[in-house]
C-alpha cells in the first residue's frame, strides 16, 4: 500500500513520516499540492493525506483531480478549520474524510487502515487476464501466472497507465524506493522476465518496447 502525504506543517509532517514508516506504508511526502501533483503524474497511490485550512482552494482542485485521475484512491482530509462548512465542503468535493488536528494519532492511524481495508479494489480485469495488485497475483484464462516481485510491479505499473508511454526514469520513480541507487538497465531485466514467464508461455504480449521513449502496457496483442 503507498500513501501520499501532502503536508505543509513540518512537524506534523515529521511524525506521520516517523508513524507511517512504523506501520510499514509505503509513503512519499510533500509540502504544497504543486509537488503532489508531480508524485500523482509518475505513481499511483492507494490513498493521499492532504493538509487543507480551508481558505486555499489549492486542496480542493486536487481532491477533485486525484478522483477524476483514479476513482480508487481514498483522500483523507487533515485540517485545522473547526468549522462545519469546510468539513462538508471537502467531503462533497470528493474527500472519504475529513480529520481535525491537533491530531489523534491513533484515531488517524485507525481511519487508514479503514479506508485502505473497505477502498474500491485496484484489481485490473482486461478480457482473460486478471491482475491483482493487493495479493501479488496473475490470472490468464483462469490459470495463476508466477510472477513475483519488480517484475509484477513493472506489469501493474504499466498496466495502470494502459496505452501511456512510460519511460524507464518513470518507472524507476514509481517502483524503487531509492532510484538513484539502481541503473536503468533493471527495468530491462523485469520487462525480460514479464516476456519470458508471462508472454511467450502464454502467446501473448502485454508489453511493447517504444524506441527512445520507454514502454506500452498493449494487452490484447497477439503475437504474430
Amino acid at each position: 500500500m503507498r500513501i501520499l502525504v501532502m503536508e505543509e506543517d513540518a512537524a506534523v509532517a515529521s511524525v506521520l513520516s516517523k508513524k507511517l514508516a512504523e506501520h510499514g506504508y509505503q509513503f512519499d511526502m510533500t509540502e504544497n499540492v504543486e509537488d503532489g501533483k508531480y508524485y500523482l503524474d509518475i505513481r499511483n497511490y492507494d490513498l493521499v493525506l492532504l493538509s487543507w485550512n480551508g481558505s486555499d482552494t489549492a486542496p480542493i482542485s486536487m481532491i477533485q483531480e486525484i478522483k477524476n485521475h483514479s476513482h480508487k484512491t481514498s483522500i483523507i482530509i487533515l485540517s485545522e478549520r473547526k468549522d462545519k462548512e469546510t468539513e462538508i465542503k471537502a467531503l462533497k468535493s470528493g474527500a472519504d474524510d475529513f480529520i481535525r488536528k491537533p491530531l489523534d494519532y491513533d484515531i488517524l492511524f485507525v481511519r487508514i487502515e479503514a479506508k485502505l481495508r473497505f477502498g474500491a479494489s485496484n484489481i485490473i480485469e482486461i478480457e482473460e487476464l486478471i491482475i491483482n495488485p493487493e495479493e501479488e497475483k496473475i490470472i490468464y484464462k483462469g490459470n495463476e501466472i508466477e510472477l513475483k516481485g519488480k517484475p509484477f510491479e513493472v506489469l501493474t505499473h504499466l498496466a495502470m497507465h494502459k496505452d501511456q508511454i512510460v519511460s524507464k526514469e518513470q518507472l524507476l520513480d514509481a517502483i524503487w524506493e531509492e532510484p538513484e541507487l539502481v541503473t536503468p538497465n533493471v527495468i530491462e531485466v523485469a520487462i525480460n522476465q514479464i516476456r519470458q514467464r508471462m508472454d511467450k508461455p502464454l502467446d501473448i504480449t502485454t508489453i511493447e518496447t517504444v524506441r527512445r521513449r520507454g514502454y506500452r502496457f498493449c494487452f490484447p496483442k497477439k503475437i504474430s
